[in-house]
């Protein structure tokens, strides 16, 4: 594997004992690639045409002076560090760059250990600047491809519960079969909360060792362990007053879980090879396709966790028990997909809903997804009929078979279904009647028959 590049540091600054002993001992203690720059005018024509992390400019520069620079540098990028220097040891001078976005301050003569550490933590505040950044970015992504989306009463329920409980500081424990939407109900919590404009990470620990799990959660200090060469940050700060979600959360090991439920007690950690704690604020949401409290009982799981995690519970039911959503989701993938893969327009054949809303969907909406992903990519034409499904889904029980909810009857579940059809017929035709029956596949006066006897107006 590729080494990764060292950082980029500019030195600004007019005198050339500085400029020297600067570039010397940030290339050779410091490890980063160092440029020079005598004035502004060289500096700006450097950060023109090449990326740099870090800025070291003196306060009195020929012509244009430290602090305009300081402005330029960081109109130009907000996200890139600026460290000032000044012989003066002006306090008011300083406190006016550090009004204008500077990182921090150098006085001179400065110690060679100062500048190290100033350097290193400026990175380290940069990094954090642009992960964070990342984290926005690809949840913003998250949001745009793929949300919550029924009108069945139990998607109705939840999500008149997930605006209950997104304003609470209280941890959710989300239970579902896999790929029902754990994940997007985590996201939803989030996005509702007032921790909205801060991060939300997704923590994963099915086949991660344990001590590398540790690790990665709660980071470590320098010399932790062998090729531990300076401290690392992690996973817990990383989302500091944000919300850290953890999917699968019974693949954690034993020894995980304590240091987990010490967070939530406490909230504060040991990093590792550290003896200082460290005070967080991160909610916590916690998904499972398991029964924990059958892995408490087999001793899989620890007993106190489970009653911290379990402050509010929240379940998605299986696709499979609210096949009136189906009809939704397809439209909301097609649509989705056909932008994605520009093939847009493109609707279902009646036969092919029918085939897909008497499908048993063992991977629940995840599969429904990839099955509608599937058809948009091999469709010829603009209806999309059920050859192109599957062998196993042309061949599903009917939905006749299906078992019926608590007080209702079989007319009931029929009338349910005809009216989710019409209601999502009515949608893609833009509300013009016409258009609705020829796609479902009907005389105009038959849909107005059915729309008058199910009340669809």
């Amino acid at each position: 594997m590729a080494a990764s590049s060292p950082s980029r540091v500019l030195v600004v600054d007019d005198e050339d004992v500085i400029r020297d002993v600067l570039g010397t001992l940030l290339e050779r203690r410091g490890g980063y690639a160092v440029r020079l720059a005598r004035n502004a005018d060289e500096a700006l024509e450097h950060l023109a045409s090449h990326s740099v992390d870090v800025v070291l400019v003196d306060l009195m520069l020929p012509g244009i002076d430290g602090l305009d620079l300081l402005r330029r540098i960081k109109s130009d990028d907000p996200n890139r560090e600026v460290i000032m220097m000044t012989a003066h040891g002006s306090v008011a001078t300083a406190v006016e760059a550090m009004k204008n976005g500077a990182f921090h301050y150098l006085t001179k003569p400065f110690q060679n250990d100062e500048v190290i550490l100033l350097v290193e933590a400026a990175l380290t505040q940069r990094r954090l600047r642009l992960e964070n950044i990342g984290l926005r970015r690809a949840l913003a992504e998250r949001h745009r491809e793929g949300r919550l989306v029924g009108r069945s009463p139990a998607m109705q329920t939840l999500f008149r519960t997930i605006e209950q409980v997104a304003s609470a500081r209280a941890t959710v424990l989300i239970s579902g079969e896999s790929g029902t939407g754990k994940e997007l109900t985590a996201e939803a919590i989030h996005r509702r909360s007032d921790r909205a404009e801060r991060p939300f990470i997704t923590v994963n620990s099915s086949n991660i060792p344990a001590d590398l799990l540790e690790s990665q959660l709660f980071g470590h200090a320098r010399g932790a362990f062998t090729g531990a060469d300076r401290a690392r940050q992690g996973l817990f700060e990383a989302a500091v007053d944000g919300t850290l979600f953890f999917d699968e959360i019974s693949t954690i090991p034993l020894p995980v879980q304590a240091k987990l439920l010490r967070v939530l007690q406490e909230k504060e950690f040991l990093p590792l090879g550290s003896v200082k704690p460290v005070k967080v604020d991160v909610r916590i949401l916690a998904a499972t396709n398991e029964d924990l409290g059958e892995l408490v009982a087999e001793g899989a799981f620890r007993e106190d966790l489970f009653y911290r995690l379990n402050v509010i519970r929240l379940h998605i039911p299986p696709l499979r028990d609210r096949r009136e959503d189906i009809p939704l989701l397809v439209e909301h993938f097609l649509a989705q997909l056909g932008d994605e893969h520009r093939r847009p327009g493109l609707r279902l054949a009646p036969e092919t809903l029918h085939a897909l809303v008497g499908y048993g969907w063992p991977g629940n909406v995840r599969q429904l997804r990839n099955t509608i992903e599937r058809m948009v990519l091999l469709a010829r034409e603009e209806v999309l009929g059920p050859e192109l499904l599957p062998e196993e889904f042309r061949q599903a029980a009917p939905v006749s078979a299906l078992p019926l909810p608590e007080g209702r009857t079989f007319q009931h579940a029929v009338e349910d279904y005809e009216r989710s059809l019409i209601r999502w017929a009515l949608e893609k035709g833009g509300g013009v009647q016409r258009r609705a029956a020829e796609i479902l596949g009907m005389k105009p006066s038959t849909l107005s028959e059915r729309m008058k006897r199910l009340g669809i107006r």
